[in-house]
């Protein structure tokens, strides 16, 4: 039977857009395998044909920084429906995800860096 790493897994069911965010969620105990078995070791090999799913619910955002944000903006009742929005120093987009999910026009991100964004998170939204 053809086995492959955990990681590697993750990625080609879609639970997960890249394998560094993959070994991430199993390094921190959040990846079931077969009969709720925790599976801790991104790199430990299982036959392919294991379906894998998450303990909780999924991230909606692209850190946990979005939850935050989120939060703050329920708790001081900001709008945002329709707005056009700034993202400085956007890094990986956590900003302008939460802002785009919550119903923002547009959001323009500015970073001097290059290559930061969750390239296939905002793909398949149609953000780009």
């Amino acid at each position: 039977m053809e086995k492959q790493r955990v990681d590697v897994l993750l990625v080609t069911q879609g639970l997960f857009d890249t394998r560094e965010k993959a070994k991430r969620a199993v390094m921190a105990g959040e990846v079931l395998g077969d009969n709720e078995e925790r599976l801790d070791k991104p790199g430990m090999k299982i036959p392919v044909d294991t379906e894998l799913h998450l303990k909780g619910k999924p991230m909606p955002y692209v850190s946990r920084g979005g939850l935050k944000l989120e939060k703050a903006l329920q708790v001081f009742n900001i709008a945002v429906k329709g707005l056009t929005v700034l993202d400085i120093g956007s890094s990986t987009g956590g900003f302008t995800d939460v802002m785009l999910q919550s119903g923002a026009k547009l959001s323009y991100a500015l970073d001097v860096g290059s290559n930061n964004w969750f390239g296939n998170y905002v793909r398949t939204r149609g953000w780009l």
